[in-house]
């Protein structure tokens, strides 16, 4: 990709060289340091921020590792942002510094570094990340913009394969007064969870089997003829099939109101809860625009973040899918939420059950 070429990083690099001397002090600011959670969960954070402006402290590890991504025992060579796909979601409010460390241990075979979409310059923080095996970097960066926001892996010239093999994650910018309806009215959620949906690229053999591979240099020849086809193997939630069903569904309680954040760092995707809508929906992720109402289905496109806010009412598993339903049923994009509760009849109720059709007379 020219974007990643030497001469665009050497430009960029030089850019910074040349700028004055940062001139405010940020001595005076309080420092945070986050301890990232695994997603679906999303780390403990604030709604509204409680003071000025922080210095919020990350570290990001990669991890190089064979994963399997579905129940029949299909494998991928990852890459990953602290060993999870996609990588774990940061949350600051706008107008705090973001100082991520991006470690890349002797034990791995890649490059590596990260662009955030939330950031101003540099490539988003991919020209002043790249750590070689061996190596570590800190990035510091203002969030000077509120929203969910892509961050991903963008190594010269192996832009695709990485992201593709699990290298991206979710920034959400929180404003500072916390999120708000169309109207202007405050909005809050008793729960948070994020969504990475990944389409993924796993090459045949010539008996149409999946390939199983040692290290990512032998998969890679392969890996990227397969995703020239621009037709997937597998589309995910999360990195596996089914990762989020069964024992990792997503849980909450009737009259409880759940943020969900959900990114695609490469398609399209139209996200629906089966059973339930989107209250309040930023498809395109960015908290200063108004937020949709009573969606059924909203739009994220490829390379960035939506957030959707829902209230449950009824118990019960509800389906969370991308609504492309051939790639929800047939190739594993879909999920649950698992609701406690009381059952409402006024919502829903089965009038008559099942019976035979009665004869005609």
């Amino acid at each position: 990709m020219k974007a990643f070429q030497p001469a665009a990083i050497a430009a960029a690099l030089a850019a910074i060289l040349a700028a004055p001397a940062f001139a405010s002090s940020l001595d005076g600011l309080e420092r945070v340091k986050v301890d990232l959670v695994a997603p679906p969960m999303i780390h403990a954070h604030e709604q509204k921020a409680s003071a000025e402006p922080k210095i919020v402290e990350f570290k990001l590890t990669v991890e190089e590792k064979k994963v399997v991504i579905d129940d029949k025992g299909t494998t991928m060579q990852a890459m990953t942002f602290n060993g999870s796909m996609p990588g774990p979601t940061l949350v600051v409010h706008e107008g705090d510094y973001v100082e991520v460390t991006l470690v890349n241990p002797k034990s791995n075979m890649m490059p590596h570094n990260v662009d955030f979409h939330s950031a101003t310059g540099a490539l988003g923080g991919a020209a002043l990340t790249n750590v070689n095996p061996g190596e570590q970097a800190t990035l510091r960066f203002k969030a000077d913009r509120a929203g969910v926001f892509v961050y991903h892996c963008a190594p010269e010239g192996m832009v695709p394969w990485h992201v593709l093999s699990g290298m991206s994650g979710t920034m959400m910018v929180l404003p500072r007064d916390g999120l708000k309806d169309a109207d202007g009215k405050p909005l809050s959620y008793d729960r948070a969870y994020t969504i990475g949906e990944f389409d993924l690229y796993i090459p045949k053999d010539e008996n149409g089997n999946y390939k199983d591979y040692k290290s990512l240099a032998e998969s890679y020849g392969d890996t990227v003829q397969s995703m020239r086809t621009l037709t997937p193997t597998h589309v995910v939630f999360n990195g596996k099939v089914g990762a989020l069903t069964g024992d990792g569904a997503l849980k909450a309680k009737v009259g409880e109101t759940v943020l969900i954040v959900h990114s695609q760092a490469t398609r399209d995707t139209r996200p629906h809860l089966i059973g339930g809508h989107g209250d309040w929906v930023w498809d395109h992720g960015k908290f200063h625009n108004p937020p949709l109402r009573d969606m059924e289905t909203w739009f994220i496109p490829g390379g960035a973040a939506g957030a959707a806010l829902y209230t449950f009412k009824q118990p019960g598993v509800y389906a969370y899918v991308n609504h492309n339903l051939i790639e929800a049923f047939e190739l594993g994009a879909s999920g649950h939420f698992v609701v406690e509760g009381d059952w409402n009849h006024d919502y829903m109720t089965q009038v008559k059950a099942p019976h035979p059709i009665p004869e005609a007379k």
